[in-house]
């Protein structure tokens, strides 16, 4: 077993709490990035109100992916593509 197999299988149940509490308060977790970036973006008079959106948005997405990681049962993986479908038989 290699050393980064070893650390993801130490990580893994941490990971998996952080899950389950990324799903629980998922809103209080939007709200709160919501908040902050309105802060920074008062602090900063609007200077950098596009990159404060872009890095908002991303933080939502990651926090969406980790909460609904178990809905997909991929644990966050693409999914593959399906097989090709063979003509039927004459």
């Amino acid at each position: 077993m290699g050393l980064l197999d070893n650390l993801k299988s130490k990580l893994a149940p941490a990971k998996d709490k952080v899950s389950g509490l990324a799903q629980k308060h998922e809103d209080k977790i939007e709200r709160g990035l919501d908040k902050a970036a309105k802060v920074v973006d008062e602090r900063t008079r609007g200077k950098y109100s596009d990159k404060i959106q872009t890095g908002t948005g991303k933080a939502k997405d990651a926090v969406d992916r980790l909460a609904h990681r178990d809905d997909s049962g991929t644990s966050g993986e693409p999914t593959p593509p399906d097989a090709p479908q063979s003509p039927p038989a004459s």
